[in-house]
C-alpha cells in the first residue's frame, strides 16, 4: 500500500509538470490550429536560464531560498517568454497562410536551431544546479512510509497556482475573451477590432512562460539537464495534450495528470523499463475510444 501511495505522490508531481508544458501545445493549437514542435526545446532553454539565474543571484550575494526561487522564477519566465515571442515571429507568422507542411518544417527547424544554439553556447556536457531545498515529510503507512519532499510540495503548489491563474485569465479577463474569440473565428474577431496577430503572439508567450515554470521546478528537483532534455519531455507533454483533448485547457491539465500518474504507477508496480510503452499504449487506447481526446470537441470543418 505504501508503494502505491508513494507512486501516486510521484505521479501527481510529474503529471502537474506535464500539464504545465502541455498547456503551451494546446493553446497554440487552439488559436492557430498548428503544433509548436519547438515547445519542448523552449522548456530545455528555460532549464539553462534557471541555472544562469541561480548563478547570477548567488554571485550578487543572495543566499535566502525564498528570494532565490522568486528571483529565478521571475527571470526565467520573463526571458523564456521572449523566446516564445521570437519563435512566433520568426517561424510561424511569415508562414501562417502557407500549407501546414511548411509550418511543420519551420517548427522542426526552429527546434533544431535551439538545440544546436544551446549545445554550442553552453556545451554538450550535462549541466547541473545545487540542491537548494532539502527535507521531507514522512507518513507511516502500515509497515512502510510515504515521503513527500519539500521540493515536490513546492512543485505541486506552483504548478496548480500557475494553472489556476491561467484559467482565471482565460475565463474572466479581457485578454481571455480575445483569445477565445480568436480561437472560435479568427477572421470575425479581426473584423470586430481584435488584433489577432497580437493575440497569437501573446498565446506563444504564455505557453513559453508555462514551460518555463516547469523548467524551473524540474531543474531544481532533478538538478541535472542537457541540451537534448526538451525532446523527451516535449513528446510526453504533447502526448498529455492529445490525451486530454488538444485545444482544451482543462484537457491539457487532465491529460498531464493522467499521464504522470499512470507512468509512475506502472514504473513502481510493474517495470520502469517499459513505462513509456505503457504511456503511449494508453494514449492509443483512449484515442481509439475517443479520437478527440478526453475533453476535446470533435472538429467541424468550416465552409
Amino acid at each position: 500500500m505504501d508503494i502505491v501511495l508513494q507512486q501516486l505522490v510521484n505521479g501527481l508531481t510529474l503529471g502537474s509538470v506535464y500539464g504545465l508544458i502541455a498547456i503551451g501545445y494546446t493553446m497554440v493549437y487552439g488559436i492557430i490550429g498548428m503544433i509548436n514542435f519547438a515547445h519542448g526545446d523552449v522548456y530545455m532553454v528555460s532549464a539553462y536560464i534557471t541555472a544562469i539565474a541561480i548563478a547570477l543571484l548567488t554571485f550578487f550575494g543572495i543566499e535566502s531560498f525564498p528570494i532565490i526561487i522568486i528571483g529565478t522564477l521571475f527571470l526565467t519566465v520573463a526571458v523564456t517568454g521572449v523566446y516564445g515571442w521570437a519563435i512566433e515571429r520568426i517561424a510561424y507568422r511569415p508562414l501562417r497562410n502557407s500549407s501546414r507542411l511548411s509550418v511543420l518544417i519551420s517548427a522542426i527547424g526552429m527546434s533544431l536551431i535551439l538545440q544546436n544554439y544551446v549545445q554550442l553556447s553552453q556545451g554538450a556536457n550535462q549541466q547541473g544546479v545545487p540542491t537548494l531545498l532539502t527535507g521531507a515529510i514522512r507518513f507511516t503507512v502500515g509497515d512502510g512510509f510515504v515521503q513527500i519532499t519539500y521540493m515536490k510540495l513546492l512543485i505541486l503548489f506552483i504548478s496548480f497556482l500557475g494553472m489556476g491563474v491561467l484559467t482565471y485569465v482565460i475565463q474572466k479577463t479581457k485578454l481571455g475573451r480575445m483569445c477565445r474569440a480568436t480561437q472560435q473565428d479568427r477572421k470575425m474577431a479581426s473584423i470586430l477590432g481584435i488584433d489577432t496577430d497580437k493575440v497569437i503572439s501573446t498565446v506563444f508567450v504564455i505557453g513559453a512562460m508555462m514551460a518555463a515554470l516547469a523548467g524551473v521546478l524540474i531543474t531544481l528537483d532533478y538538478g541535472a539537464f542537457d541540451f537534448y532534455v526538451g525532446f523527451i519531455i516535449g513528446i510526453k507533454a504533447f502526448t498529455a495534450a492529445v490525451l486530454g483533448g488538444i485545444g482544451s485547457l482543462p484537457g491539457a491539465m487532465l491529460g498531464g495528470l493522467i499521464l504522470g500518474l499512470s507512468e509512475a504507477l506502472f514504473a513502481g508496480l510493474i517495470s520502469s523499463d517499459y513505462k513509456d510503452v505503457f504511456s503511449f499504449s494508453l494514449l492509443v487506447l483512449i484515442l481509439i475510444v475517443r479520437p478527440s481526446g478526453l475533453l476535446g470537441k470533435p472538429e467541424v470543418e468550416k465552409v
